[in-house]
């Protein structure tokens, strides 16, 4: 699930960080879709646009910290 979005994300990251550094940014099959301030704001507004599941969600930033997964007590809303 996301397997494709996760590993656009890492073969892309450091040019993702140039351009999007302490963003929020909506990875879309191959592309970033959007970005935003954060994390609630990118699963509002993405869910508007596209069905969940099809979407990740990820804090822009260099390193591996942004790989960590935060789950939250609502339904149907993960982010990562």
């Amino acid at each position: 699930m996301l397997d494709r979005e996760f590993k656009y994300y890492l073969d892309n990251q450091e040019e993702i960080v140039k351009s999007y550094n302490g963003k929020v940014v909506v990875i879309k099959d191959d592309s970033v879709a959007d970005a935003y301030d954060s994390k609630e704001q990118a699963y509002f507004e993405s869910v508007k646009k596209y069905k969940l599941g099809t979407f990740l969600i990820m804090r822009c930033s260099p390193g591996n910290e942004a790989y960590t997964a935060d789950f939250r007590h609502k339904p149907n809303l993960i982010f990562a």
